[in-house]
């Protein structure tokens, strides 16, 4: 399908996603939320994908929320009856992937400015690199509002008081890319013009791996996260043991001892 606020292509098994709203510096409208619902869905359903790329188009990778779009009451708007749905009930999720149900992994390509919502798409993302152009901050505050989900997932990606001084700070202090890359809130930081070069770069080097192994693996970091240990470790080994029964798991070692390149079948 078409989309009028973001960009959607797959090619070499890697779906990219694109925020093309740069006139608002790609801020999050409902129309916008809707489309990325779409096409994360698309992506998790195309056996043709292995992996996502999100980035931005213009300066800003995402600026959060459209202020002019939120209602005068602050609600977050839903197209069905409020609380209709399950996820009315849940924190708004606005344009983060479901990261907690969907398998395949997404690769975050920070291009520019970033903060509000968009930090969704940096603390839930699983592979995180940033144009050396890119600025980081959340300003909540600055606009009268309590940042909710968005500096609860902060803080667990950065240092508490880190992560409490860009959320008090509001709009007023900005992180740069060399600190966020200092702090672990990304893996890598890249000359901007090289950005999207070196994101399908990883991506491809992602894919090399065993697809099926690969959201394994995914899945056991990001579930075993909000468990003890040793329940984390017993849920890796269930993942683990059904992988093990693939046609894939069989094609790993044989291609090993046969010194070529593995043919991944996804199955």
């Amino acid at each position: 399908m078409g989309f009028d606020t973001i960009r959607y292509q797959v090619e070499e098994r890697v779906a990219t996603i694109t925020f093309d709203r740069p006139e608002a510096l790609n801020a999050l409208s409902p129309t916008m939320v809707r489309e990325l619902r779409q096409a994360y869905a698309d992506a998790e359903a195309d056996d043709q994908v292995w992996i996502l790329l999100v980035t931005g188009n213009g300066r800003a990778f995402c600026a959060g929320a459209d202020v002019g779009e939120i209602p005068d009451d602050g609600r977050v708007v839903y197209d069905e009856p409020y609380l209709s749905t399950f996820p009315q009930w849940e924190a708004p999720q606005e344009g983060t992937p479901p990261f907690r149900s969907m398998t395949k992994p997404i690769l975050t390509a920070v291009n520019g400015l970033c903060c509000g919502a968009g930090l969704d798409l940096v603390t839930t993302g699983d592979i995180v690199i940033a144009s050396d152009r890119a600025e980081f901050f959340d300003p909540h505050v600055s606009i009268g509002l309590v940042s909710g989900r968005e500096v609860v997932r902060l803080a667990r990606a950065l240092p508490t008081n880190i992560a409490m001084r860009m959320a008090l700070m509001g709009r007023h202090e900005r992180m740069g890319a060399r600190r966020a890359y200092d702090l672990g809130l990304v893996s890598e930081v890249v000359e901007h013009d090289r950005l999207l070069e070196r994101a399908r770069e990883i991506a491809r080097t992602v894919n090399r791996n065993a697809p099926l192994a690969v959201r394994g693996t995914r899945l056991a970091i990001r579930r075993g996260r909000d468990l003890p240990l040793y329940e984390a470790e017993v849920m890796a080994e269930t993942f683990r043991e059904r992988v093990v029964r693939t046609e894939d798991a069989k094609e790993g070692p044989r291609a090993f001892l046969e010194k070529r390149q593995p043919e991944w079948k996804c199955r």
